[in-house]
């Protein structure tokens, strides 16, 4: 009875959008939809909207960010005003200990999470605490799955970035190209470095770098005495004020954000490579809104969606003919001289060992 009744609910709110949404006033979204996919929006969009709201988790969109693309969110579909997306800001490690926490505990309050920790978005896929969900918009990243970037039919990333070397131009006049580079660009204590202790993408970031640069290298860093940020806008914030002259893992996203308020924050792409960081975006198995987690999943990495977090955050977009309006910032993934990892053959043990291994040279 119950089943029958949620089914007779959603059959309900479906006439009633189809009632106040004639076909001269489709959403863009549904207006887009071809074919057979169009009745099935149709259906997700009524679902969604039954269910009132939304809740997703990430550790870079900022809030007028988050803002920018719920207004977005709600004109590609035409949700109601009164329809709620509570966004969560948070840092990797305490994203994943919260998501571990829900799972474990059968209390899932979250709809999609995105964090750029795959080794971590792998071993969730493989528990099954992640959605099986095809999205109509994973055809368009295609290219980045076979790059090993995401798995289909589970996650995409809705944006990459990266860790590298970032100072203040109108403060120094540095004009390294190597990772190599860094040494003797400023002074002893005067460098911050992001914290693989605390945060899993600056692990990853080790993790990448490692097989490159060679442990000495990191020895040496530690012996320059730098400082340990998590944020990426601390570490940007930092700069611009003067308290940091160069940041080890600069964010390009950050100096682009802070550029646009009057900074002169640089950064390089060190020509070794550098080690490519994608946002997995997924919806967790036992969400308690599935069909508005389905439409956010499909709008984030849709060209609009796609259009207004690039536009934002300046992240890299893995869909395919995509142009980024930022491409200083958030250039073409096949620009980049990407260091090749096997994400999903990174266990659990080996980010241990990795961390053990940094906090013994950074932190002993």
């Amino acid at each position: 009875m119950a089943k029958f009744s949620e089914k007779l609910m959603v059959a309900l709110a479906l006439a009633l959008f189809m009632q106040v949404t004639p076909a001269a006033e489709e959403p863009p979204a549904l207006k887009a939809a071809p074919g057979a996919q169009k009745e099935q929006l149709r259906a997700l969009i009524a679902a969604a909207i039954k269910e009132g709201e939304l809740s997703y988790w990430d550790t870079i969109i900022q809030p007028a960010s988050n803002n920018a693309l719920v207004e977005v969110f709600r004109k590609q579909y035409g949700l109601p005003a009164s329809f709620k997306v509570s966004h969560s800001l948070s840092v990797t490690t305490n994203l994943a200990t919260r998501v571990d926490q829900e799972v474990a505990a059968d209390r899932v309050t979250m709809d999609v999470a995105s964090i750029a920790s795959l080794p971590w978005v792998h071993a969730k896929v493989k528990g099954g605490h992640v959605m099986r969900y095809v999205s109509p918009q994973h055809a368009a990243y295609k290219q980045a799955f076979e790059k090993g970037l995401g798995k289909e039919g589970y996650f995409m990333f809705n944006g990459a970035y990266m860790f590298v070397p970032m100072w203040d131009a109108g403060k120094l006049n540095f004009k390294g190209t190597s990772w190599q580079d860094v040494f003797g660009a400023v002074p002893n204590g005067r460098m911050s470095v992001g914290d693989a202790g605390i945060s899993l993408t600056y692990l990853a970031t080790y993790i990448g770098l490692k097989p490159v640069l060679g442990i000495d290298y990191f020895k040496k860093l530690a012996a320059t005495k730098p400082t340990f940020i998590v944020r990426s806008e601390q570490i940007a914030g930092q700069i611009v004020t003067g308290q940091d002259m160069f940041a080890f893992s600069g964010m390009p996203t950050r100096a682009y954000q802070y550029n646009q308020k009057g900074a002169k924050l640089k950064f390089m792409l060190p020509k070794e490579g550098v080690v490519l960081l994608p946002q997995a975006t997924f919806i967790l198995a036992k969400a308690p809104h599935p069909s508005a987690a389905k439409l956010w999943v499909d709008f984030i990495l849709s060209e609009a969606g796609q259009k207004v977090l690039v536009e934002k955050e300046a992240l890299i977009s893995g869909r395919a003919g995509f142009v980024s309006p930022t491409p200083e910032y958030a250039p073409s993934i096949d620009k980049l001289n990407v260091i090749k990892i096997d994400w999903e053959k990174i266990t659990a043990e080996d980010q241990s060992k990795a961390k053990a291994e940094w906090l013994s040279i950074f932190k002993p």
